[in-house]
């Protein structure tokens, strides 16, 4: 559990990096309480990822005597990641004027803006694909953890930074350490088949 705990926090963290949540955790700091916003970011993540473990689990156990093929999926699955994270993501004009103007109880706001905007999102795919072989649970806590982690950091570098983030530099670690975990798990896969 703490092997799979330690490692879905780092990769979540790293696919958080420079991803549009960490624009939106950004967005709502401005306008609400940055407790407010971490609790709303921490309650949909738990629910969002603790769906894409239970996806990834099922999947694993389905298909348990093909573990070193589901590894070379996962490796092709997180080159697929770096790519998508080189290429960067950005908020759309709606998104950022549905973070600038949500209206009502500020932790529901972000928690549901937060929970649509991960469905699909590569940090729910990443999460998938990381149960699929690793313990749920402690996936699910490192996943959740390394959202909130890399969110949080966004609004403290947003608050002191303001606009003069090194996306580039953030873009390229993110995808660099994919590729890296790609190659662990791609090596992984075919020592297995």
């Amino acid at each position: 559990m703490w092997e799979a705990l330690l490692l879905s926090t780092a990769v979540i963290f790293v696919a958080e990096l420079g991803d549009k949540s960490q624009l939106m955790a950004m967005t709502f700091a401005t306008r609400y309480r940055a407790r407010d916003v971490l609790l709303g970011i921490t309650l949909a993540t738990a629910i969002v990822h603790l769906a894409s473990v239970a996806i990834g689990y099922f999947i694993g156990s389905a298909f348990e005597d093909y573990q070193g093929w589901i590894s070379i999926a996962a490796g092709v699955a997180f080159i697929a990641f770096g790519l998508w994270t080189l290429r960067g993501d950005e908020l759309t004009d709606e998104e950022a004027e549905k973070a600038a103007h949500a209206k009502g109880f500020s932790i529901f706001a972000v928690g549901l803006a937060f929970f649509l905007a991960e469905l699909g999102d590569k940090t729910m795919l990443a999460t998938i694909t990381l149960a699929v072989k690793e313990d749920w649970f402690g996936t699910w806590i490192g996943s959740t953890i390394g959202m909130v982690a890399a969110d949080a950091l966004a609004i403290g570098v947003g608050a002191v930074l303001g606009k003069h983030l090194p996306e580039k530099a953030i873009r390229y670690g993110a995808s660099a350490a994919f590729f890296v975990f790609a190659v662990v798990l791609l090596i992984e896969g075919l020592r297995h088949v």
